[in-house]
């Protein structure tokens, strides 16, 4: 599609027999950075979400994941995949070579809910949302999961905007923002 959204061309090729039960919940797509690629979440089976990647013309659709796993993140060098599943007990963060092999978790907390990665830019740290001390806070670790450190101290629901004026309301990402010090601009 072109930027003033003409000409949307539709890269996913089920036929309409194919996409019954077939639901597109998870993240958005998401490019890789050498722009050859485009990772997506989908509900192919009827039952979980499972990561992909396909060309960006929407050829060669591989299917990387089998058991529910959501929101697939690049590294900066497009080497490494992070993502969202629940395969370990808890909803972890976990990564994966980009062809979804190596995949490793990068949290493994039983009972706790890690979701939202993203990769520094540098691609050596990977910050993440966790209720793993009772309230949603943001997290960083090093890429290989080591050395977690809690960045915020407060539940994100309660995080006032750098105005003052918001305290709740607004969709997670923004809360997510405004507890990071705000959109990046």
């Amino acid at each position: 599609m072109d930027a003033d959204g003409s000409n949307a061309e539709r890269l996913t090729g089920f036929g309409a027999d194919d996409t019954e039960g077939i639901r597109f919940i998870g993240g958005p797509p998401v490019w890789s950075p050498d722009g050859r690629k485009i990772a997506f979440d989908w509900d192919l089976d009827g039952g979980a979400l499972d990561i992909f990647v396909m060309d960006v013309d929407g050829s060669n659709v591989e299917r990387l994941t089998d058991t529910y796993s959501r929101s697939p993140v690049w590294s900066p060098d497009g080497q490494r995949i992070a993502f969202v599943s629940d395969r370990d007990g808890g909803w972890g963060i976990l990564a994966m070579n980009a062809d979804g092999s190596g995949v490793e978790s990068l949290t493994s907390d039983s009972g706790v809910t890690n979701f939202g990665s993203a990769w520094s830019p540098d691609g050596q740290r990977i910050a993440f949302v966790s209720d793993r001390d009772g309230d949603l806070d943001i997290y960083a670790m090093d890429a290989d999961g080591s050395n977690v450190e809690r960045l915020t101290d407060s539940d994100i629901n309660d995080v006032r905007s750098p105005d003052g004026l918001r305290t709740d309301g607004g969709s997670r990402s923004s809360r997510i923002a405004t507890a990071a010090g705000g959109f990046p601009r």
